[in-house]
């Protein structure tokens, strides 16, 4: 499978902190690559340094097969960003500023089509000074994704999103990933990432601490599964490697149901913090 982003030994400093310490990627072409981490543990230089709007100290970068520290007017057209803020013109119109950015691309996505799809068809004629804070987040959205790009940086990009508006930017990322756009997400959001990516890296104190699938990450398919249930009113909880002999057992102790039985594994959610509270 053709790689879209490859990093190796990826460093940044800034002065005498180091916000990056040596980091390695490989993201696939046509995949939704998540990059979790908590606030200063490195992602965003991380994520800067790919878009071409940070310098490293060290280290080799490959993005869409060029090295982003050089970046091209036709490399900058085959990549869409969605920054946490954007400066943006506040006397013009949703339509108008969508089509202004359009006219940035040699090939771009049909403007009232993005509006619909990020959901500002009834606010297209309204001036950007008028929208709430969701929607012109949904408006942010719009220019990352106008020109049609090969490779979308998301950078929370749901932050004031209400839930309708949510589930509707994940169907348009589903959307751009069927047809083969390589997505990189940063988010605090982990039902996103569960819904969204096929993989996921956890950067920790400017380093990788895990990296893979959402339903695997850190061993959490194989971490042991909590097995509770009710007993005269007092809930229980078993923590085993095999809940299906611990489901067995209550089913014959309570000669039928369980009351309130539930079967979980750790969530996406405990398994993060796991691996970035983990020392180092």
């Amino acid at each position: 499978m053709k790689t879209a982003v490859k990093v190796r030994g990826l460093t940044k400093r800034y002065g005498d902190v180091q916000a990056v310490g040596g980091i390695d990627l490989d993201i696939d072409a046509g995949e939704v690559f998540a990059i979790l981490g908590p606030n200063g543990a490195g992602k965003s230089t991380t994520v800067e340094i790919l878009e071409g709007f940070r310098t490293r100290d060290a280290g080799e970068v490959s993005v869409l097969g060029l090295d982003p520290d050089r970046p091209t007017r036709e490399w900058r057209s085959r990549i869409g960003v969605v920054l946490q803020t954007a400066n943006d013109m506040t006397e013009a119109t949703v339509r108008e500023t969508v089509r202004h950015f359009a006219s940035y691309y040699p090939v771009s996505n049909d403007p009232d089509q993005v509006i619909e799809q990020v959901g500002l068809t009834d606010k297209a004629d309204k001036r950007i000074r008028q929208l709430s804070g969701g929607q012109r987040r949904r408006l942010d959205v719009a220019l990352g994704v106008i020109g049609n790009p090969e490779l979308l940086f998301l950078d929370e990009p749901t932050t004031g999103f209400d839930p309708e508006a949510r589930r509707q930017f994940w169907d348009l990322i589903r959307h751009l990933a069927d047809q083969g756009t390589t997505i990189v997400l940063t988010t605090h959001y982990l039902d996103e990432v569960e819904a969204l990516a096929n993989r996921v890296t956890v950067v920790a104190k400017g380093r990788v601490v895990a990296e893979g699938e959402p339903a695997t990450l850190g061993g959490r398919a194989n971490a042991k599964a909590r097995v509770s249930w009710s007993d005269e009113g007092e809930r229980k909880t078993l923590e085993t490697d095999t809940p299906t002999r611990a489901v067995l057992e209550l089913t014959r102790r309570f000669d039928g149901e369980v009351p309130e039985l539930t079967v979980t594994r750790p969530t996406l959610e405990e398994m993060y913090l796991q691996l970035i509270e983990a020392p180092a």
